[in-house]
């Protein structure tokens, strides 16, 4: 396989209140989680790597094409690299570029959070 895919258990066609009854309800009963331990234990020889993403949905990626893997063509030409993510827990689909030791990760809870990490970052440098 080299190609990824994206699971959504609730259906990717759900209306936004449908996306937001989801999540709520998978941060309490795990679902996504669960979804993807089944699948680990029922083809355990794939060579796969699952993560949650997103609100509704989990990535399913050959090992070695996380997020990382754009770091072997950018890594040369800086210094230093920061990523903003969401996801930086253990099985989240930013985990593994948060947690690289080649990267400064940070985790952000809103585009808003987000935009104050960029500009304290920024104003670090001078910019």
């Amino acid at each position: 396989v080299s190609t990824q895919s994206t699971g959504c258990p609730v259906g990717r066609s759900c209306t936004q209140a449908e996306r937001d009854q989801f999540d709520a309800y998978d941060k309490e009963h795990k679902i996504r989680e669960k979804f993807i331990a089944a699948i680990e234990a029922e083809y355990p020889d794939l060579g796969m790597k699952y993560s949650i993403g997103g609100q509704i949905s989990f990535d399913c990626f050959p090992i070695g094409w996380d997020k990382t893997y754009c770091l072997q063509y950018v890594v040369k030409d800086f210094d230093e690299i920061i990523f903003f993510g969401d996801k930086t827990y253990p099985g989240g689909n930013d985990y593994e570029i948060f947690s690289d030791e080649r990267v400064k990760g940070k985790t952000v809870t809103s585009p808003e959070h987000t935009r104050e990490l960029v500009k304290e970052e920024l104003n670090r440098v001078g910019l």
